[in-house]
């Protein structure tokens, strides 16, 4: 190879941390423990977490996914994603006499409680998310009348209250750092007595893992993020990386998703997940790259994450019994347990 031609040396950054974070780890943990103890089908409102792979996996085990609490057979078990619902949503599975397990992520059940906290004493909440984004629906359902979205600084012109001293701001957990704060000083400017939550919403993992992608994007000329199209904070990587000096950066569920023509003049990539990506997949990409000749491999620690949760405590407990007491107690006919075939 003549001196003109010799490429840099390939290589990969890979972010720490990165994948799993503490309240998807529990959540797909809980659905795991639920289909041991109580066996199959396990009822599970909404995708547990925003992943491809994880949902089709706990399918093959006996979940079984469903958009409405309605969905469910009485005299069954349902479980709510990491996402956390609105208090409509217990309310639901009352009537329709299911057991139920809350693996509503705690970081998320605090945003609840400080909505719950900040309606109570009449503030008007302004709540910076995605329109649609089950944790959004989740959160306003906690005080529908006080809560309304801005989604993005463009949003902020829109907003009216009532009284402008007594307005609040909450976040969804999952957005980045950098938008969320563009959206808050936009509300600054039009409402100055606006407050700030007692603790800031982003949670730790989506900032860590946006940090971690703002070191490896300011060196990387491609950046490849696993995660899926449905997870707001994968997403946010994405847009994360292009803002850190990313020249491309892509989404991919999977290995095979990526595209050679990537490659192209790129001598470092770099790779990453998002909060609800099992390693396997990260592992595959790596694999993928290095039978390309990108095998030199480095970590870019952006921080130590050491966080666990417990599991829902529900999990202590016979639902099943539970459950099948629900129904017989008003003279339903429910079979517990027994999935249409």
């Amino acid at each position: 190879m003549g001196a003109m031609t010799a490429s840099p040396g390939r290589r990969v950054l890979l972010a720490a941390p990165r994948g799993y974070c503490a309240g998807v780890d529990r959540a797909v943990i809980a659905v795991e423990k639920a289909l041991e103890q109580y066996g199959a089908p396990i009822y599970v409102r909404h995708e547990i977490v925003h992943n491809k792979y994880v949902v089709q996996t706990l399918e093959k085990k006996g979940a079984v996914f469903v958009e409405r609490t309605e969905e469910v057979p009485e005299g069954n078990i349902v479980m709510f994603s990491a996402h956390g619902v609105a208090p409509v949503v217990h309310e639901e599975a009352a009537r329709g006499r299911l057991a139920t397990i809350d693996a509503t992520c705690p970081l998320v059940t605090k945003v609840h409680k400080e909505a719950v906290r900040f309606a109570k004493e009449d503030y008007d909440i302004l709540l910076i998310g995605h329109e649609g984004h089950e944790e959004v629906i989740g959160t306003s359902g906690e005080a529908p009348e006080h809560i309304q979205l801005v989604d993005g600084p463009a949003d902020v012109a829109k907003v009216e209250v009532r009284d402008p001293s007594r307005v609040v701001w909450l976040s969804q957990t999952t957005l980045s750092v950098d938008e969320t704060m563009e959206t808050v000083d936009a509300l600054q400017e039009k409402f100055p007595q606006l407050i700030s939550p007692p603790s800031d919403d982003i949670c730790y993992a989506t900032q860590n893992r946006q940090l971690a992608v703002k070191q490896m994007g300011a060196e990387a000329e491609l950046v490849i993020v696993v995660g899926s199209r449905n997870s707001s904070n994968s997403v946010r990587l994405v847009e994360v990386a292009k803002q850190a000096g990313s020249r491309e950066a892509y989404l991919v569920d999977f290995a095979d998703e990526c595209d050679e023509s990537w490659l192209d003049g790129v001598s470092t990539v770099g790779v990453t997940s998002g909060a609800s990506v099992p390693e396997i997949l990260v592992e595959q990409v790596l694999e993928w790259l290095s039978q390309r000749g990108f095998e030199d491999v480095e970590l870019v620690k952006a921080a130590e994450e050491s966080i666990t949760f417990s599991l829902p405590k529900e999990l202590r407990r016979d639902l099943r019994d539970e459950a099948a007491a629900l129904v017989a107690e008003r003279g339903g006919s429910g079979t517990p347990g027994t999935s249409a075939e």
